[in-house]
């Protein structure tokens, strides 16, 4: 049987999570697909277990970390240029039954989707905001700022387009997490750009998608789940900056010229604040919880 779709996905040091990732995968369709693994950089044996255990699997090695567009890009180039799709996931989700099936039947409903993103659940069930507008200035910039600290500011319902109709539909960009991509699609616009080391770099395909004359097709009537980026939560003082530096260059690429100079003068300076407020409060939660573990080890529960 002719499989129409690849998958391609980035570990770094991704453990159980790459395990779940390819068990689950088993049931989310019913062609058996390649899956690509560009790593950048495990030291825990994760993505070498995955292909002894799994003759479908192919390991990459990028040379270090060079970020989640890059790699993916590294990943894409080893899949045949025939495969018609190539399905760009996160290595901590977990694919619900019949899946991909339904991205790709979606795909043929839709032939100038370049881009297709499933319903996204969080371990607590909850529903991710995963297909949304592409920031302009003004909501860019008051989601940037203020998203974290007033989560109910006009920008950021703009930016999560909370008002959008339910169902099967075209937005500006979808989450990178999990990603049906049309090969033809990708390549037209050169797929990810590897300026963004991690964060954004899906926004600002699904922008150059749009621009490109592609849709960007959220279809809810496919679901997986995503434990959200266990590399943040490990390493807050390396990922909240690049968070804030992918915001800031996603902005600044489209508001070029010296007329829009204090704009952007302005924009990075709010985020290096943000940022530096974030890291602190992300690296003080760590603390009171490795205390809270100490003291649940030493007995603190009679």
């Amino acid at each position: 049987m002719t499989v129409s779709f690849a998958v391609a996905t980035v570990t770094y040091s991704s453990g159980d999570y790459l395990h779940n990732f390819l068990r689950t995968l088993q049931d989310a369709s019913t062609e058996t697909p390649r899956v690509v693994i560009a790593d950048n950089g495990s030291t825990d044996g994760a993505p070498e277990r995955a292909v002894k255990q799994n003759p479908s699997v192919t390991l990459v090695h990028t040379g270090g970390n060079i970020g989640y567009g890059g790699a993916v890009n590294r990943a894409v180039a080893e899949i045949d240029s025939d495969v018609e799709f190539v399905l760009v996931a996160n290595p901590d989700v977990e694919w619900r039954p019949g899946s991909i099936d339904e991205l790709l039947a979606a795909a043929r409903r839709w032939p100038r989707a370049g881009a297709l993103g499933p319903l996204i659940t969080e371990p607590d069930g909850s529903i991710y905001p995963s297909a949304r507008r592409v920031p302009d200035l003004v909501s860019g910039t008051g989601h940037a700022l203020l998203g974290a600290v007033w989560k109910s500011n006009p920008w950021t319902a703009a930016y999560r387009d909370e008002d959008a109709a339910p169902g099967e539909r075209p937005v500006g960009w979808l989450s990178g997490s999990c990603l049906l991509l049309r090969r033809t699609a990708f390549d037209s616009v050169d797929g990810f750009d590897s300026r963004y080391f991690m964060f954004m770099e899906d926004v600002d395909l699904g922008d150059r998608l749009g621009r490109a004359g592609w849709l960007n097709v959220f279809v809810p009537s496919a679901s997986v789940m995503h434990a959200k980026s266990h590399s943040v939560s490990r390493h807050p003082e390396k990922m909240i900056p690049a968070h804030h530096a992918s915001a800031y260059r996603f902005t600044a690429d489209r508001n070029p010229g010296m007329l829009r100079a204090p704009l952007r003068a302005a924009l990075r300076a709010g985020l290096a604040v943000r940022s530096r407020i974030a890291v602190a409060a992300a690296l003080r939660a760590q603390g009171n919880e490795a205390r809270e573990h100490e003291v649940r080890s030493d007995g603190g529960s009679e």
